[in-house]
């Protein structure tokens, strides 16, 4: 009889091998499960910390904005209520801003014009003078520039300084009337000497028995005394009204070639020599010739009066800086003492006996109402006086990125490093 077959098992446990595989595939979930909800949880807080910040950074620019809007909102305000013209010229020369102030002064529209066409449209034809200019309606104002950093351009700054100049006068004009008050009674015996030669050379004219050579020569004395009186007569006029005169365009040689033919006659009685080194034939200046000339002669009949035997003058005109030409007339007398040389410029002050004392200041007023200024280097080998005068290029106003200068013609610095180790002591 046949063995019955034992029966299958149909049992799904795992085997012991799988449920460890399990157990380890599930602690792995869990762990990874684990690092990423600490993760997410990081991320979160990292998220939260960032907007944390960009709330902070957005609310700080918002309050410096607010803070820029206010301070712009100030500067406009000031710009609108300054006293002062306020003009803004970019790297090109084109005026891109203008304030109120500066549209009453110059009278016309700016933004979008050439800097340099609107202050030459604005300004006088004689209106550069000692850093200030003149326009054409009559107001006088003070120019200055500072360059517009770190942008390329400019910033002009325009004072209206009209009552201020007109003040300036007033008080210059009384304080040479108070001097020449004070010494009116000093300055009666200088006219009454010469007045007194006329005189009496006039009186020896009705002699009966005068020959005509003698006659001559007495004419001759009584113009030499009145010329001598009317020059003291306009060197007073000249001080009084402080160098003032009509202006042209005026040509440096023609100047020379009149010094020369004035001084010529004197030169010829002294025995003296000139001569003239003009490196700068073509340069012209705004001013007055008749004024230069006088100047230039009173210089030289200075120094020929100085020089007792064989006087030699020299004049020598050259450039100083790009904007300034240089008059320096020398002389070989025995120079002025180191303890009067503060005084040569004083009013009335004078070593001579017939001098009124006003010829250095006379020539002082003159150049300064150019524009320039005279020094003056002295020795026992001679006497140097220099006048230092724009020329009439530098009467122009000049725009430019790269200009900065405060001052309107400005000289070139090594020049005037040069100026000061002349006049140093």
């Amino acid at each position: 009889m046949a063995q019955p077959r034992p029966a299958e098992s149909t049992s799904s446990e795992p085997t012991p091998g799988r449920a460890q595989e399990l157990a380890r595939a599930f602690e792995l979930f869990s762990r990874t499960s684990a690092q990423l909800a600490g993760s997410y949880r990081a991320l979160e807080d990292r998220v939260a910390e960032l907007s944390a910040e960009l709330a902070a950074v957005r609310d700080e620019r918002m309050r410096q904005l607010a803070e820029k809007e206010r301070i712009a909102n100030r500067l406009q305000h000031l710009l609108e209520v300054l006293p002062g013209g306020v003009v803004v010229v970019d790297g090109a020369g084109t005026v891109v801003e203008g304030n109120p102030a500066a549209l009453v002064l110059l009278g016309e529209a700016l933004v979008g014009r050439r800097w340099q066409e609107v202050i030459e449209s604005a300004i006088s034809p004689e209106a550069v003078s000692a850093g200030e200019i003149t326009l054409r309606n009559g107001r006088r104002i003070s120019v200055s520039r500072r360059p517009l950093d770190p942008e390329p351009g400019q910033i002009v700054l325009l004072l209206d300084v009209t009552d201020q100049h007109s003040l300036r006068e007033m008080l210059n004009r009384n304080q040479r009337l108070s001097l020449m008050g004070e010494m009116v009674a000093s300055l009666a015996h200088q006219l009454r000497t010469p007045l007194s030669s006329a005189l009496l050379y006039s009186s020896q004219l009705a002699l009966p028995d005068i020959t005509p050579a003698a006659r001559a020569r007495f004419v001759e004395r009584i113009v030499g005394r009145l010329r001598h009186l009317e020059g003291m007569v306009n060197e007073m006029l000249q001080f009084a009204h402080g160098g003032g005169f009509d202006t042209a365009d005026v040509s440096i040689q023609d100047v020379v070639n009149d010094l020369h033919k004035t001084l010529e006659p004197q030169l010829q009685r002294a025995g003296a020599d000139l001569q003239v080194h003009n490196r700068m034939p073509g340069a012209s200046l705004h001013g007055s010739r008749e004024a230069l000339h006088s100047a230039l002669l009173n210089l030289a009949t200075n120094a020929l009066q100085a020089c007792a035997h064989s006087p030699r003058l020299r004049l020598e005109i050259d450039r100083d800086g790009p904007d300034f030409i240089e008059l320096m007339l020398s002389d070989n007398g025995p120079g002025i003492p180191e303890h009067l040389r503060e005084k040569v410029f004083t009013p009335f002050f004078t070593t001579r006996a017939d001098g009124t004392g006003l010829g250095l200041p006379v020539v002082r007023a003159i150049v300064l109402a150019h524009g320039g200024d005279l020094w003056m280097r002295s020795s026992d080998a001679g006497t140097t006086f220099g006048l230092r005068l724009p020329t009439r290029a530098a009467v122009t106003l000049a725009s430019g990125a790269s200009d900065a200068r405060a001052r309107i013609f400005p000289s070139d610095p090594h020049a005037q490093a040069a100026r000061n180790e002349r006049t140093a002591p």
